[in-house]
């Protein structure tokens, strides 16, 4: 996913609309990760692949419909860590 799309207002699962920090690479026990992170609560969101360590972003599209194409969905779901 585009870590642009994260600099828009978006709505975090801690209801405010925020700008998300992006934080280029943090490690998990499978290898690194591009996430971003609400200033408000401070979650990390895994925006690379879906990640046990991280909550899903997909998450956010509760919040914010259509935030992401059924490509973009597909995509990180397709790629994510074993649980």
């Amino acid at each position: 996913m585009d870590p642009q799309k994260f600099q828009n207002q978006i709505r975090c699962i801690c209801d405010e609309s925020v700008n998300f920090e992006i934080i280029d690479e943090i490690e998990c026990d499978w290898g690194s990760h591009v996430v971003v992170q609400c200033p408000k609560c401070q979650e990390l969101f895994s925006i690379d692949n879906s990640c046990p360590a991280f909550h899903n972003v997909l998450d956010l599209e509760k919040n914010n419909f259509e935030l992401f194409s059924d490509k973009e969905k597909f995509d990180y779901a397709s790629n994510s860590h074993p649980n």
